[in-house]
């Protein structure tokens, strides 16, 4: 999933629109899947691997954006004695996928979804991600399903995660359960949300983890010109998170304690890194005292607020160390945990969209049965984290390249303008590049200058905006 969420509006032919589409054909961003692929998730599609537990009976539903078909969770949430059950479906891409077949080729090709502000570049055939294998309402499907026992503070006490078959009842949106718990009216298991993740959010606080509450960032095109809102997470969005938080905090214990697994690690983020943040925050008027801790002031801010919701998203940078850590036979690694999570801690809630998932469920499934691993998994794991390392950078490239495009449009129109800023970074190589953050509109663009007062508010030229080249430039005033 991309850690800036950027949604664009308009006519394909729209500049925008047009340049994205541009960035796609540079890219070399697939179009299709091979024939071969497509063949082999038809024939999966109508003859997937169906497990002999039956757990239709359980009246799981989604939560998911009201557009969205590629549904990878489904949820249920009891009461347990005096604390709770959560029971959390994920979608077994395994049943589709058989392990070197040409749709397996492709999707180690392709590792992860790719998020364009307008569209997604999808890790698996349309026929599978949003049908046969998607947790759609009303049909049966295969899943991973866990079991998760949780006492009264929210603490896991017990779990279990094995093979069914299950059906969700309802998909449902964020708003629309937002609604229904603030008015009151949601019954259980939806009404448990709130109650389940008010409580793991305690437990994050506790532990010091952090979860950014990063705000969507919608364009929209009027009278040949863009605009810049942010759209603020909603905290259901941020409950139903703490639900696949727990799920993948889970999977990595399990796959600790069964001597095999592969695990998303992050070290601590390195001080330039941090240095770089509190620049950012005193160019957009954000108060960080030197006693104040980072995670402090993460629950502080209000993403509601433009210039809060945009230092959220450059918060984001501090992710950019993370990675995929195996490990075989018990040989546990050096590093285990993610700094953001504060826990070791597993990517596995997303297999339709993420490619690492499928194996992680995979391993988790054998663990819970004291089982070893299927072979296919083994022999994979070796290769596995820098497959996932070139997929992740691919991403990486898409949105930097898609958030150049979008400032660029955002500001196109503007050149030789003059804009307060603070020059947040410089680079050690070439003092006189750097970048600098605008105060308002909130972007982040390079600056060239002879002087580059490196965290002092400046006054700063527009030099260039170009979105058809994905480039916006400045210079001191």
């Amino acid at each position: 999933m991309p850690r800036r969420h950027i949604r664009v509006t308009g006519a394909p032919e729209a500049p925008l629109r047009a340049a994205l589409t541009a960035l796609r054909t540079e890219l070399g961003v697939p179009e299709s899947f091979p024939p071969e692929a497509l063949s082999d998730a038809e024939r999966a599609a109508k003859a997937p691997t169906l497990p002999p537990t039956d757990a239709t009976d359980i009246p799981f539903l989604t939560i998911d954006p009201p557009t969205s078909t590629d549904l990878d969770q489904a949820m249920h949430l009891s009461r347990h004695g005096t604390g709770y059950r959560v029971r959390y479906a994920i979608a077994d891409v395994a049943a589709f996928v058989v392990p070197g077949s040409a749709l397996d080729t492709e999707t180690h090709r392709r590792v992860t979804t790719l998020y364009f502000p307008d569209e997604r570049i999808p890790l698996h055939p349309a026929l599978l991600s949003e049908g046969a294998a998607s947790l759609l309402p009303g049909q049966v499907r295969p899943a991973a399903l866990w079991t998760i026992d949780l006492d009264a503070d929210g603490r896991k006490a017990a779990v279990d995660v094995r093979r069914a078959l299950v059906r969700s009842r309802a998909k449902l949106d964020y708003e629309g359960v937002q609604r229904q718990l603030d008015d009151k009216t949601a019954e259980e298991p939806l009404a448990l949300l709130k109650e389940v993740g008010e409580a793991r959010e305690r437990l994050e606080v506790e532990r010091g983890g952090i979860s950014l509450n990063v705000p969507e960032q919608e364009i929209t095109e009027r009278d040949h010109t863009y605009e810049l809102s942010y759209r603020a997470p909603l905290p259901a969005e941020g409950w139903n998170a703490q639900i696949s938080l727990l799920t993948g905090m889970t999977a990595a214990d399990l796959m600790l304690a069964g001597g095999t697994g592969i695990l998303r690690t992050l070290p601590a983020a390195p001080d330039g890194a941090v240095g770089r943040l509190r620049r950012t925050a005193q160019a957009l008027h954000i108060d960080w005292p030197h006693h104040v801790s980072y995670a402090r002031l993460i629950r502080s801010l209000d993403p509601h607020r433009p210039h809060h919701a945009a230092f959220l998203q450059e918060c984001t940078t501090l992710l950019r160390g993370a990675g995929y850590t195996v490990f075989e036979d018990a040989r546990i690694p050096p590093i285990t945990t993610h700094a953001a999570v504060a826990a070791p801690y597993a990517h596995c809630t997303a297999p339709l969209r993420r490619l690492a998932d499928r194996y992680a469920s995979e391993i988790c499934l054998a663990t819970a049965a004291d089982e070893t691993p299927p072979d296919w998994v083994l022999a994979a794991l070796e290769t596995l984290p820098h497959e996932m390392a070139d997929g992740s950078r691919r991403a990486g490239t898409v949105e930097r390249e898609c958030v150049d495009i979008v400032e660029a449009a955002l500001l196109a129109g503007r050149v030789g303008e003059v804009f307060d800023g603070c020059v947040v970074d410089v680079d050690e190589h070439q003092p006189t590049v750097g970048t600098v953050q605008l105060e308002s509109p909130a972007i982040i663009g390079r600056i060239e200058g002879e002087h580059l007062p490196l965290g002092e508010r400046l006054r700063v030229r527009l030099t260039q905006a170009d979105p058809a080249a994905a480039k916006v430039r400045f210079a001191p005033a």
